[in-house]
């Protein structure tokens, strides 16, 4: 279910909400709320009036994870707001220069969760890790895939991000029931045959 009511646009979905702060916004940045056993892990976040509710509506706030380093967004904010700890893949070291806060290891946080880190990049000038449920058939990817007319070829759902070469080959074999993206609405429908095209396989 979509909610357009507020400022920012909110989608529930079975595991969780995710919302676009800005829909106005060219780069449409989206934020989500991942409901699991040790509480909601919340994922690259931007700030919004009433998000704070919503968070606790969906459950206790366990952390804030950061997954690229350019999404450090408001994380320390709401990190402080609801007192815990903000998470960032062990190996993420710029992003970590780039936040306002102390990091934790990601993998450590969410090892209860269901959820694992794959690394999809590091270097220099771009780190990013995807979080990926078989259990929920969620997969969530931060800045690589995006549902923006930029990154997608056509009438595609899902595209890659416009600077990046290759598809993210170490997606393989995931078939997600969604696809949770940084930029733009993300994808509740036939998930895996966007994410397959999107890899180049049939």
């Amino acid at each position: 279910m979509t909610d357009t009511d507020a400022a920012a646009e909110v989608t529930e979905w079975d595991g969780g909400f995710s919302w676009i702060a800005d829909p106005d916004e060219d780069a449409r940045r989206a934020s989500h709320a991942l409901a699991t056993e040790t509480g909601v892990w919340v994922v690259d976040p931007v700030d919004a009036d009433g998000i704070d509710d919503r968070l606790r509506e969906a459950g206790d706030v366990a952390g804030v994870v950061v997954l690229q380093d350019r999404h450090t967004r408001d994380t320390a904010a709401l990190a402080r707001r609801h007192d815990v700890a903000v998470s960032v893949p062990e190996r993420m070291s710029l992003t970590r220069e780039k936040l306002d806060a102390e990091a934790t290891d990601a993998e450590a946080a969410l090892a209860e969760t269901g959820y694992e880190v794959r690394e999809l990049r590091r270097d220099d000038e771009w780190e990013e890790a995807a979080l990926w449920s078989e259990v929920t058939g969620t997969l969530v990817v931060p800045e690589t895939l995006g549902t923006l007319p930029a990154f997608r070829d056509g009438d595609d759902a899902l595209g890659v991000h416009p600077a990046v070469a290759d598809p993210p080959g170490r997606l393989a074999g995931v078939e997600p029931d969604r696809v949770l993206v940084g930029h733009g609405s993300s994808l509740h429908e036939a998930a895996t045959e966007a994410l397959a095209a999107v890899l180049g396989r049939d």
